[in-house]
């Protein structure tokens, strides 16, 4: 029998200790008629805040207090379209830091109701300016109050990909064996797909990694960027992409369904126009193992009514 002073030391785990080492869940019926190639995604909403962004805010936040920039004075801040904001939010909560976000008015409810949940201080943006309003604004509060906050600069913070590089894609590499051969994510801030392609690269050359982005700046694709017309992050390294590929609002939000009734997974747009883009490449390629990511879960976009929609 365990004595009380040497239990396992789980019993004292956090929620920042919840983040990463997620699923990678096989495609049972999406795909089934594709012989010789595996789909796969991470599902990245067993991550606590329930999306992929907590790798990145968690990193972002440990890099700034190693560093001595960020402190218990000072109110983390940054421009997100919903899941960063969250993720910042919790983790803010849980480690004692006041949180400002700033995110455009036309996100989902749910999102902006999750962020005031865990305390966070919440400023709606212009909508028609997408996430490049809500980044001005924070540089503007930034400029006007300069020593009142660390921003953690999701778009330009290299901690952003470095999470994915560390951890998404050892995971990865782990999870298949080695088997990986081609490697789907869309483009946000791009730390997801720039993090985990470096890593990918340099456990084999021969793994193709293919970006996903929206098909028009106007899209419907929550969390991407349309990169031709948008601010483009300064972390983003489009050199590293073996090929990029566009995806309508319309085919994410047919796949999100697709998911949903074929594989029982309730999933985001994004999640929706990754696995489109992974599809499309296995109907490709005779042979081989797809990674994508699901970046989210459905449920804080229920609001939008898109599984209710007909088509």
């Amino acid at each position: 029998m365990i004595e009380a002073a040497k239990r396992p030391t789980t019993l004292h785990r956090t929620v920042v200790d919840l983040v990463g080492n997620t699923p990678l869940l096989k495609m049972k019926r999406i795909g089934k008629e594709l012989d010789g190639v595996e789909m796969y995604a991470k599902a990245e909403w067993n991550n606590p805040s329930g999306s992929v962004k907590d790798r990145a805010a968690l990193n972002m936040i440990r890099d700034a207090e190693n560093s001595g920039i960020l402190t218990h004075d000072k109110t983390i801040i940054d421009a997100t379209s919903g899941n960063t904001g969250i993720a910042l939010a919790m983790f803010g909560a849980a480690l004692g830091y006041r949180v400002h976000i700033y995110m455009p008015s036309n996100a989902s409810e749910e999102r902006k109701k999750m962020i005031s949940a865990f305390g966070a201080e919440l400023t709606l943006t212009n909508p028609l300016e997408g996430t490049d309003g809500a980044q001005r604004e924070v540089r503007r509060e930034i400029k006007e109050n300069p020593e009142k906050y660390f921003y953690s600069d999701q778009y330009n913070n290299a901690a952003n990909w470095k999470a994915h590089y560390s951890g998404t894609a050892e995971e990865i590499i782990r999870q298949t064996n080695g088997r990986i051969t081609h490697f789907v994510a869309g483009l946000g801030t791009s730390g997801t797909f720039v993090g985990t392609t470096r890593k990918l690269k340099e456990f084999k050359k021969s793994v193709q990694c293919i970006s996903v982005q929206p098909d028009s700046p106007l899209h419907g694709l929550e969390g991407l960027k349309h990169m031709p017309s948008a601010i483009v992050p300064g972390i983003y390294d489009p050199s590293v992409a073996d090929d990029s590929m566009e995806i309508s609002t319309e085919e994410a939000h047919a796949m999100m369904k697709r998911l949903s009734h074929e594989e029982g997974l309730l999933v985001g747009i994004s999640s929706g126009a990754n696995l489109a883009a992974a599809m499309r490449i296995a109907k490709d390629i005779s042979e081989g193992v797809i990674v994508t990511i699901l970046c989210d879960d459905g449920s804080r976009y229920l609001s939008e009514g898109i599984w209710e929609r007909h088509g």
